[in-house]
């Protein structure tokens, strides 16, 4: 599986970006999608997950009801809208992948960082 974001870039507070990450690779070895972010200094956290198959998503209390979670019908590109950016939001956000048999296995509670593929990161600045 390789995954590649793009769409990092610097914002002023209150604005809006949209991550993109195109995914290749056995599909089921990527049927839950996430996204995760690292902020300076500070450790890599999960933002939000979708289980495509059955258009399940999760997110962390910090981005609900500003960031939306997405993917392509092909499942070939993931999605993140954000929105009301904050300067909080300042980190390298990461895309990654895993197969996992259901929707809770995607959910926050499983959303560690010692497992599934990863993307390089792309680096999203709002001031």
């Amino acid at each position: 599986v390789q995954l590649v974001e793009s769409g990092g870039d610097s914002v002023q507070a209150g604005g809006s970006l949209r991550l993109s990450c195109a995914a290749s690779g056995y599909i089921r070895a990527r049927n839950c999608m996430l996204w995760f972010r690292q902020a300076p200094g500070g450790k890599r956290v999960g933002v939000a997950s979708i289980y495509p198959s059955r258009g399940t998503t999760f997110y962390d209390d910090s981005v609900k009801g500003r960031f939306t979670i997405s993917q392509d019908n092909a499942q070939n590109t993931l999605y993140l809208q954000m929105d009301n950016l904050k300067p909080e939001d300042t980190a390298v956000y990461y895309c990654s992948a895993r197969g996992v048999p259901s929707d809770s296995l995607c959910s926050p509670d499983h959303w560690g960082t010692d497992v599934g593929y990863w993307g390089p990161g792309t680096q999203v600045t709002v001031s």
